[in-house]
């Protein structure tokens, strides 16, 4: 159960977060990459600047208890309600996330410390993996096993930062992850969704077919083949997109500092100052 309106607040959820996190990773790997440690969320000294955290741990729940209402009053087919159940159980695990990061940055717990958090969150990701898409067949099956693998490249990014929390390359695919999923949906949205960016020969359907979720009821075997190959050019476009993107904006991180994140103080560089001036008073006793 999907539509236009819930792909677009997923972009507007996710490539924000996306962009920011490879904002601030770059600009931390880039003041010192021997140093370099991946936080679970960068925190800002500015107030301001951590209105996204905000919005999350206001939106998903709502979002998620919205979802719940509608598993417990639609009255359709039962792989809707599953559809909805999952939906809202995703929703309410990435916002304890959201809070055990709070939790986290607010109590320094020993705990709940940054690998437990990638751990958490990798786990989230797997079990968004498991039923995204479920059921769906032909070009819908197409669109959504692609996101699929979006989703299953950002859980590999957070597993491997559990364990090796100064992977740089880990940290640089779960952000252009996060943007690619955001744009991804976006695409599904328009092209699944809406009757001007519908494939040629293919229509919107709402009625469940033989226990299956159908998004696209194609006439022809040789529209259907079309729209799935228009689906694997569109995924290539995005794919060159986003990465040129990213590789461009960690290319002007590089040459210009005044456009780092907390190049000039903010609690990125308050925790880089103690371990810079560990290292140098081990080299001045060696």
């Amino acid at each position: 159960m999907a539509s236009l309106a819930t792909n677009f607040t997923a972009f507007l959820f996710l490539v924000p977060l996306g962009l920011r996190r490879l904002l601030c990773s770059s600009s931390l790997y880039l003041k010192n990459p021997s140093l370099y440690r991946s936080k679970s969320w960068y925190f800002s000294d500015q107030k301001f600047k951590n209105i996204d955290l905000y919005f999350l741990i206001i939106s998903l729940p709502i979002a998620s208890f919205s979802e719940f209402f509608f598993f417990l009053t639609f009255s359709g087919h039962p792989t809707f309600k599953f559809s909805f159940f999952m939906q809202s159980t995703l929703l309410f695990l990435f916002w304890v996330l959201i809070l055990v990061i709070v939790f986290r940055e607010s109590f320094d717990s020993f705990i709940v410390n940054e690998s437990f958090v990638f751990l958490f969150a990798g786990a989230s990701f797997l079990l968004e993996y498991s039923v995204i898409g479920k059921n769906n067949t032909g070009v819908g099956g197409t669109v959504y096993g692609l996101l699929g693998e979006l989703t299953l490249v950002c859980a590999s990014a957070c597993l491997v930062l559990s364990i090796k929390p100064s992977a740089f390359f880990a940290e640089f695919f779960l952000s252009c992850g996060l943007v690619f999923k955001g744009t991804w949906l976006l695409q599904a949205g328009f092209s699944l969704y809406t009757d001007a960016f519908t494939f040629k020969g293919c229509h919107k359907i709402t009625i469940p077919i033989a226990n299956e979720d159908v998004d696209l009821k194609c006439d022809l075997k040789e529209d259907s083949f079309r729209g799935v190959a228009l689906v694997n050019l569109f995924f290539v476009a995005h794919v060159i997109g986003v990465f040129i993107g990213s590789f461009l904006l960690f290319g002007l991180l590089s040459s210009y500092r005044n456009l780092r994140h907390g190049e000039a103080s903010g609690p990125l560089l308050a925790q880089l100052e103690p371990d810079s001036m560990l290292v140098r008073n081990e080299f001045e006793l060696e």
